[in-house]
């Protein structure tokens, strides 16, 4: 969720403590950049740069599957099944989602359709047991968690007042936590929380 150049949109870090509260105890603003996920392939030209978020945002706004839809859809493939990040590719075809699930000790990832929910493709599972130990370690954690990425999306939609157009796992300072972008109006807002029971995994 880390961006590598300046951003077009003010990107506002909205920290959560505790994943399902109804307000925030805490919740710090700060100013930061657009998410590495939104970037144009430009070099750094700011007017290149806003055309492309532009784009995708209004590629995101007119597709019928929401980002909760496509994670559900993800998940049904397995029983049991929870998403470990998910991203809106609006790209030069078709806009879809990008999907990865946790099933079984294993990574799956699913590409759908963003107009249809249709699953257009995916790749062999991949066994954790192949990813770094960082990686991991935060996939452990998420198994053992009660809440889930689809719990921390509602809560970040109604804390940014928007939609949210990725999410996944982040650690911060040896913390697991969700980090939701979320557009609301004409700004992206990064939301992060921390789910209960996470601190020390």
């Amino acid at each position: 969720m880390s961006a590598t150049r300046p951003g077009v949109y003010g990107l506002l870090a909205i920290v959560l403590s505790g994943l399902l509260i109804a307000a925030p105890a805490r919740a710090t603003v700060s100013a930061g950049s657009t998410p590495a996920a939104l970037h144009s392939e430009t070099d750094g030209d700011a007017a290149a740069d806003r055309q492309a978020v532009s784009r995708e945002i209004e590629r995101f706004r007119s597709s019928s599957i929401s980002i909760s839809q496509a994670m559900a859809i993800a998940e049904a493939r397995h029983a049991g099944a929870t998403t470990a990040d998910v991203s809106f590719d609006g790209g030069s075809g078709v806009p879809v989602y990008r999907v990865k699930t946790l099933h079984n000790d294993r990574i799956w990832r699913y590409i759908i359709n963003a107009a249809t929910g249709e699953v257009m493709g995916g790749e062999a599972a991949l066994p954790l047991a192949e990813l770094d130990r960082e990686d991991r370690s935060n996939l452990a954690a998420l198994g053992s968690i009660r809440h889930r990425l689809a719990d921390a999306v509602r809560v970040a939609e109604k804390a940014a007042s928007g939609k949210a157009i990725s999410g996944g796992l982040v650690r911060d300072g040896g913390r697991l936590n969700f980090a939701i972008v979320v557009i609301s109006g004409d700004d992206l807002k990064e939301v992060i929380l921390e789910p209960p029971g996470v601190r020390g995994k």
